[in-house]
């Protein structure tokens, strides 16, 4: 995959899709990437903290309206996470696979008690992320001009986003009830 697609995806899908974030939370060992592609965006500041939860128990309660983890996820962190996001927050979840259906509907199941919308999308190849919205449908509540003024922008676009979560039917049949959108 090229460099530039992972980060505008893990970035761009949520902030064009939250009403007014102001706050972006990293979770990441190499966020690099990702806060160059938050810095696109005009009164946007972010936090990096290690992939070590620990480090999430000393930051404010209600702060952040985006949270972008690189950290496998279980209920402790998501109970980290849902202390730390606002009432319409959103958390972005890098690199599951649809095949590890188990295993995702698990996930699914934990991230349903703290979010009303969970959906899976492409990041530009066979590799897919995950987002969790307390508020806001990625799809439904896309906020066009901001998705298409960003500059210097190599993949994502208004299209891309949209696009991103569309998949197969035997994907959905097997996630019924699990995928909330």
């Amino acid at each position: 995959m090229k460099s530039f697609i992972y980060p505008e995806m893990m970035t761009h899908i949520a902030l064009c899709t939250n009403k007014d974030p102001k706050n972006v939370l990293i979770i990441s060992n190499n966020a690099e990437l990702l806060t160059k592609e938050i810095q696109k965006h005009e009164n946007i500041s972010s936090d990096i903290v290690d992939c070590n939860l620990n480090n999430l128990q000393n930051l404010n309660d209600n702060n952040y309206d985006v949270v972008i983890c690189e950290m496998d996820a279980n209920i402790t962190l998501l109970k980290q996470i849902d202390r730390l996001l606002k009432d319409d927050g959103q958390l972005v979840l890098n690199s599951i696979d649809l095949n590890e259906v188990k295993k995702n509907k698990a996930l699914m199941q934990l991230l349903g008690y703290f979010f009303k919308v969970i959906m899976p999308y492409n990041l530009g190849n066979s590799q897919r992320a995950l987002l969790s919205s307390k508020e806001y449908h990625p799809t439904a509540d896309i906020i066009l001009q901001r998705a298409d003024m960003l500059d210097s922008l190599n993949y994502y676009n208004c299209d891309i986003h949209i696009a991103a979560f569309a998949m197969p039917n035997y994907i959905r049949k097997e996630y019924l009830g699990f995928i909330k959108n």
